[in-house]
């Protein structure tokens, strides 16, 4: 119930769902490879997990698609694995998303409905992963990137089309829900609703058994919950960096090299005048005119300017040259014909005439050879150093992208290289705590982990200066690991899920007491004397909405979808007790007319309607076309994700 008004009260529902899952998939180009024919633990890639209007989804489809997923999954938590994913009832998610994908494309071409090739075109011309360093779309690009993801241009114009296909069936049909007045007024008192009760929490840890368990136990519990225990993939990155300091020295300028820079430098070595002025456009001469006569009677330019309606623009420093460019060759000629202080004669523009004033004036003296000699050296030693360090790139480059190793291209240059065991996807190490992964190496973290092992790569860290060379040297997949590896922690897991069986019926015993008239506190002290974790509840319903990025506790989430003057009990996360809710009173109050809230859930709920219209059209479509599952494979594919097999 929490969730749900959470949704309606703090989301923003433009589109139905699954045209997001769509234009996620075709149009940011997420998809991944959906066309191989790996065979995994008897499954193979053309095996059907569900057949959607005749058309199959097949194994290699949805591996795609939750592949796909976990990236999306990774945006937020780096670290999260398939198995995790799926453990969370992710494999199910994402089929019901593609099933939908396939039926809503289905059921608009029945009815008329076309993505033509022109249209599909336009909008991979769209894709940024599909355009080179100009800005533009490149066919290599294009080429390169579909190979990178494992997916052909047929696929991902079919996932392009599909989700056009699906925008154009669905936006006439969502485009402006409303919401009765009268829904809206039972909605809105819902959010003022007030609730009066007691919570009280039965913990596990009282519970729990001090003995280890037998060998038969801790094996059975460790198998049965195995997901729990699933240690994130890590890798071992090596690294080399190397800049100014891994150049030969470079030999000092000679005069000759100094005097031509200096020659070809020349207008930057010159004497420079600047000038900075302020200045407004009015549309005639004469009121032009009119103004400057008064300004330079005493009036301030900025005063002058307010009494007839203009705003002034003080710009920066600019020679001459650069203020002809950016205002008038007139306008500049006259400015560096006055002093510092004096407003000029109004100078025509595109849009009126000038009126201005000149702020501030500087004078840059003439440099010599001499004066900058130093300056030119270090330049042109600078650039030689550049140029080495290029060069140097280049070389490691030619060799890496010949097959020769991270560490042979090192010694052969002379690098040092740096081996950093279990890294973690979000820059943690593995194993200890608070240590983090060099910050200078933090820009390649996210392509180590996309690596094959033994396959260095180069990278610019800061354009010219410094690079990178680096590979992966070990990959641990993510899995669970061998009992022996974790005993403590699956043998702690053991206590706290034993204690919570227990926990559970004396839960139960009290919630028999409760029901039979007995006031919470009471019987919770019956059942055991130490069981004092009772809080009285006092609540509006908008007050657990305050803070969207809040955590609603389970059991305000539970009170908040009882009955009046009922009792229930709820089990806390990770084997950590039960709750016990005990609801007293449920207080609705009338909504006014002219209530503010009354509005704001009439306009929230409107935008939510979409979601709601958007589920019933999915089910009306699926039903239409026909929808059939393949538990079997689909349970198959289950495993083969989840690493059982």
């Amino acid at each position: 119930m929490i969730s749900l008004f959470r949704n309606f009260f703090q989301s923003k529902i433009g589109l139905p769902i699954f045209i997001g899952f769509l234009v996620l998939v075709a149009l940011a180009f997420a998809a991944s490879d959906i066309s191989g024919s790996a065979t995994f633990g008897g499954l193979t890639g053309d095996d059907k997990v569900a057949v959607v209007g005749g058309e199959p989804i097949t194994s290699n489809e949805m591996s795609g698609a939750m592949n796909n997923a976990l990236d999306r999954a990774r945006d937020q938590n780096p670290t999260i694995t398939m198995p995790q994913l799926v453990a969370n009832d992710g494999l199910n998610r994402e089929l019901e998303l593609l099933i939908d994908r396939f039926a809503i494309g289905q059921f608009a071409q029945e009815y008329g409905l076309r993505a033509g090739e022109n249209l599909v075109n336009s909008e991979i011309l769209q894709i940024g992963a599909f355009r080179n360093v100009t800005g533009e779309f490149d066919q290599a690009t294009y080429q390169a990137a579909l190979r990178r993801q494992g997916i052909t241009d047929a696929i991902l114009r079919k996932d392009i089309a599909d989700g056009l296909l699906a925008q154009q069936l669905l936006r006439p049909a969502f485009a402006a829900p409303q919401l009765p007045r009268a829904a809206a007024r039972q909605y809105a008192a819902l959010v003022l609703e007030r609730r009066q009760g007691r919570i009280g929490l039965v913990p596990s840890s009282e519970y729990a058994p001090d003995g280890d368990p037998t060998d038969e136990q801790l094996n059975t519990f460790y198998s049965e919950n195995r997901a729990n225990f699933i240690l994130p993939e890590r890798r071992t990155i090596r690294f080399a960096r190397f800049g100014a300091d891994s150049v030969q020295t470079v030999a000092e300028p000679t005069d000759a090299q100094i005097a031509a820079r200096y020659e070809a430098d020349a207008a930057q070595y010159a004497a420079q005048e600047r000038r900075a002025i302020s200045t407004f456009v009015v549309p005639t001469e004469a009121a032009a005119q009119a103004l400057v006569e008064r300004i330079r009677a005493g009036l301030s330019l900025e005063a002058a300017a307010q009494q007839a309606g203009f705003n002034v623009s003080s710009g920066e420093l600019l020679d001459r040259e650069s203020m002809s460019s950016s205002t008038s060759f007139a306008l500049a000629e006259a400015v560096f014909a006055e002093s510092e202080g004096d407003v000029i004669t109004p100078q025509r523009s595109q849009l009126g005439w000038y009126v201005a004033r000149v702020d501030d004036v500087e004078n840059t003296p003439a440099r010599s050879l001499a004066d900058v000699r130093g300056e030119i050296a270090a330049q042109i030693r600078r650039e030689a150093v550049a140029a080495q360090l290029i060069d140097l790139s280049s070389q490691i480059e030619e060799l890496v992208d010949t097959g020769t190793s991270l560490m042979d291209a090192a010694t052969q240059f002379g690098l040092e290289v740096t081996a950093v065991p279990g890294v973690l996807a979000d820059g943690r190490i593995f194993g200890t705590p608070g240590q983090t992964l060099n910050q200078a190496v933090r820009p390649v973290l996210e392509t180590a982990f996309q690596m094959d092992e033994g396959e260095p790569q180069l990278a610019e860290l800061v354009a010219g200066e410094q690079f990178l060379i680096f590979d992966v040297s070990d990959i641990t997949e993510s899995a669970a690991p061998p009992i022996a590896e974790v005993r403590e922690e699956v043998t702690a897991a053991w206590r706290r899920n034993e204690g919570n069986r227990i926990a559970q019926q004396a839960a139960n015993r009290i919630l028999e007491d409760v029901r039979s008239g007995t006031p919470l506190a009471e019987a919770m002290r019956a059942e055991n004397p130490s069981l004092t974790q009772v809080e009285r509840i006092d609540l509006e319903r908008r007050e657990l909405l305050a803070n969207p990025n809040q955590r609603v506790p389970t059991a305000l989430i539970l009170m908040f979808s009882m009955a009046q003057g009922s009792t229930k009990i709820l089990e806390e996360e990770n084997d950590l007790g039960w709750f016990l809710v005990d609801l007293d009173e449920i207080v609705v109050p009338e909504v006014a007319n002219d209530n503010p809230i009354l509005d704001q859930t009439q306009n929230s709920l409107a935008q939510a309607l979409a979601g709601e219209y958007n589920a019933q059209f999915a089910a009306a479509v699926r039903e239409e076309v026909g929808v059939e599952r393949n538990e079997e494979a689909v349970e198959a594919l289950r495993r083969q994700l989840a690493g059982e097999i």
